[in-house]
């Protein structure tokens, strides 16, 4: 039982003892004066009726009358006259009356009737003696009367102060729940501290307690946070323009070449400044610097956040945009192309043109090797060229690789209308006893006309192309909510970034989650690092989902780290390190400095960290040593149809 429960029961309980101790003494008072009356009742009549006997007693009438005026004129049960020798000369009784009560009331009070006595004289000497026994009647319905207003009276007292005593208890104890929302707002890796003070001397200790444990943990994590974000910056970003260095393009490129969960088709492209160190001696190092902080800031307009974008070195600079075709790349060409004349126009640079741009095509399976050659090729074409400032190539194999889109648009919209989606999953385990399954991720897998399957990484970059992602969210959605009554244990289902950001489609699936009560609580819905929305309607979807009984886990996290900062109010289950930052942890000194860095940062908020795509006995052993709370890799499981 809560504090306030014990309190406010404490509180009755005191109320309603000393309510009863009242009812029973104020009834006990009225009782014993009611005794009394009756008494001096008894005795005043049977004193009068003596006094007035004294003359008539040898007129038995005359008695007979004076007696019966007497008995009428009051609540008597009787009226006996009485000669010396004990003959009752005159009595008088009636029938006896209601009690005016309710009869275990009667009974509770046991009223005994009372009796008076007086002499009748005939002159100096005793004639006769009168006897009155007066009924309870009037006293009993009085003393009720009493006892019911008084219960009344305070009963409602009673209930006014326990109503008091419920708001004051309600107003004391109001630090008490702030405390709670802190502690619970912490397990959400949230902190928050009480804005106002109680009065309290002992209330108040305990909350500036509190506040001072919030700001600890608080300033902690934006230690470690700040330590994370300063390796990842020195380990995968380039100082002077702020994009990702050649390391971190290199690991992402080999991603989409080789893994099939990511592997897609897409459009390389390599911008070079020309005749950089020439620049650095006719305009100095500071206005070349600025000149490629120019460069990158146009790369980052056209990219609008869609494609990555990377300095590879000098004045080169590479980026990379998965599920656009030729004809896109040359269209963002010429738009780069365009945005590169206005520097030379403001005086940024005096080489015409600014840079040249070779364009390539990249599919599942390719070399990076033969992929930078082909830049290179096209490079040097694009400088042999004076038509045109950048130039495309294009090798067999990348050509033999490419879907076209009409292909594609059929194939996936006929899947769409007809489930042609299956749900293979791999386990999440831990990374201390890979026997314990913390949850199983569920992966989409196309199923195309001949009955093979096809992994997402070949046919989301066209679902996003054709604007169908969020179609895919609520088919996969539909089918797993319907598959999770046949299974145990949590699973976890990625959502595109169009489909948070579609307020319609994002409803449809709050929808489906409420439908499904029995099964939703078992469910964990993942974003990627790269697709989320704004803060604010980060932390309402959070929220939103929580009261779902749904959790919220972010997948592929890693390159924008600066964001760590922010998690803590996001209440998440986990947070999954993108395999990139994974491969070859046993080997590199630096990624482990980092993911140490990231483990120590998501461990002062209760985070869990769980790495992606653990592949070798080496990675693992490094992870577990770490203390990372979960692995998934092939190391552990394929990925497998789940039946």
């Amino acid at each position: 039982m809560s504090l306030f429960k014990q309190l406010c029961v404490a509180i009755c309980v005191l109320m309603l003892v000393s309510f009863a101790g009242s009812v029973v003494v104020n009834v006990e008072i009225s009782r014993e004066q009611q005794v009394n009356q009756l008494r001096s009742h008894a005795q005043d009549a049977a004193t009068a009726l003596g006094l007035s006997l004294g003359s008539h007693l040898n007129d038995p009438a005359m008695l007979e009358l004076m007696v019966s005026s007497i008995f009428d004129s009051g609540y008597f049960e009787s009226i006996r006259v009485i000669a010396p020798d004990e003959k009752v000369l005159v009595e008088r009784s009636g029938p006896s009356l209601g009690r005016g009560a309710p009869q275990w009331f009667a009974d509770l009070v046991d009223l005994a009737p009372a009796q008076g006595d007086a002499i009748v004289s005939d002159g100096w000497n005793q004639a006769a003696r009168v006897e009155v026994i007066s009924h309870p009647y009037f006293a009993i319905a009085k003393l009720w009367q009493t006892a019911y207003a008084t219960f009344l009276w305070l009963a409602l007292i009673s209930l006014l102060c326990i109503a008091l005593g419920v708001l004051l208890l309600k107003r004391q104890l109001r630090p008490l729940e702030y405390m709670v929302e802190q502690s619970n707002a912490i397990a959400r890796r949230e902190f928050l501290s009480a804005p106002n003070l109680p009065r309290t001397p002992e209330f108040r200790r305990v909350v500036n307690a509190m506040n001072q444990m919030v700001e600890k943990l608080k300033t902690l994590f934006d230690e470690e946070a700040s330590r994370s974000e300063k390796l990842h910056a020195e380990a995968y970003q380039d100082s002077l323009t702020g994009l990702a260095n050649r390391r971190y393009f290199d690991l992402d490129l080999q991603a989409r070449l080789t893994e099939e969960e990511r592997a897609s088709s897409g459009v390389l492209m390599l911008l070079r400044v020309n005749d950089l160190s020439g620049l650095n001696q006719r305009i100095g190092g500071q206005r070349t610097d600025q000149l490629l902080k120019a460069v990158a800031e146009q790369l980052q307009q056209i990219s609008q956040g869609r494609f990555l974008l990377a300095r590879n070195r000098g004045g080169e600079f590479a980026l990379l945009a998965g599920g656009i075709d030729r004809h896109e790349a040359e269209q963002l060409a010429e738009q780069l192309c365009s945005a590169l004349l206005s520097l030379q126009q403001t005086g940024a640079s005096d080489c015409s043109p600014v840079a040249h741009i070779g364009i390539t095509t990249f599919a599942p399976g390719a070399s990076s090797s033969e992929l930078y050659s082909a830049l290179d090729a096209a490079l040097a074409e694009a400088v042999s060229n004076g038509r045109s400032h950048w130039a495309f190539v294009e090798h067999r194999q990348q050509a033999a690789a490419n879907n076209e889109r009409n292909d594609w648009h059929r194939l996936l919209d006929s899947a769409l209308e007809q489930g042609r989606f299956l749900q293979y999953v791999q386990p999440v385990v831990n990374a201390a006893d890979p026997t314990q399954v913390l949850h199983n991720k569920v992966l989409a897998r196309l199923l195309d006309a001949r009955g093979e399957t096809i992994p997402a990484g070949q046919f989301l970059p066209w679902l996003e192309r054709f604007g169908w992602t969020a179609r895919l969210d609520l088919v996969m959605l539909d089918a797993l909510l319907a598959q999770l009554a046949n299974h145990e244990g949590p699973v976890a289902l990625s959502l595109s970034g169009i489909t948070v950001r579609d307020p319609l489609a994002l409803q449809q699936i709050y929808e489906r989650l409420r439908l499904n009560p029995a099964v939703s609580g078992r469910l964990i819905l993942e974003l990627d690092e790269g697709q989320l929305p704004g803060s604010a309607e980060l932390e309402a979807m959070t929220r939103k989902l929580r009261s779902l009984g749904v959790e919220l886990g972010l997948q592929h996290f890693g390159g924008r780290f600066s964001m760590i900062g922010n998690l803590a109010k996001l209440g998440l289950a986990y947070l999954k390190v993108d395999g990139s930052f994974i491969r070859g942890i046993d080997q590199e000194s630096d990624k482990r400095l980092f993911i140490e860095a990231m483990q120590r940062a998501a461990n002062s908020i209760d985070l869990p960290l769980i790495a992606e795509r653990v592949e070798t006995r080496g990675e693992w052993e490094v992870l577990r040593t770490m203390g990372v709370s979960g692995v998934q890799g092939r190391l552990f499981s394929e990925p497998a149809a789940w039946a």
